[in-house]
């Protein structure tokens, strides 16, 4: 995977999000995820990166989790036959493993409802 598709990846996501300054992003130690761009990418942006140590996949079991149901569900052992169908695909099988697909770790909800009760959660007991 090269370094700017990650990096690209991350730009887009912080554009579009605008998470605040302490931003967890976890990531393995691939070399793009070791990579000067990225983690300047990172700095920029005041993120703090979690990289799972080398054999411990469980640092990122979420991260690892999403990639094992992705492949699974949306591959299922083969490939797009073009870019343009592989965009298409993905872009529909995120949206809904957002908003739609419940989770067991997420007290079977969506993880876009999720992260709405824990903002509203959060807001009202302040820390």
């Amino acid at each position: 995977m090269p370094e700017d598709l990650v990096s690209e990846a991350l730009r887009r996501a912080l554009a579009v999000r605008r998470p605040p300054a302490g931003l967890v992003v976890h990531s393995d130690q691939g070399s793009q995820y070791t990579a000067t761009q990225f983690k300047n990418l990172l700095a920029w942006h005041g993120a703090v990166q979690s990289m799972s140590r080398r054999g411990n996949c469980y640092d990122n079991a979420h991260a690892e989790s999403f990639w094992s149901r992705f492949k699974a569900e949306l591959l299922d052992g083969g490939i797009f036959p073009g870019l343009a169908e592989a965009k298409l695909k993905i872009s529909h099988h995120v949206a809904y493993y957002s908003a739609e697909r419940r989770h067991s770790a997420l007290a079977y909800r969506a993880p876009n409802h999720f992260e709405t009760h824990l903002q509203t959660t959060s807001q009202r007991c302040p820390a």
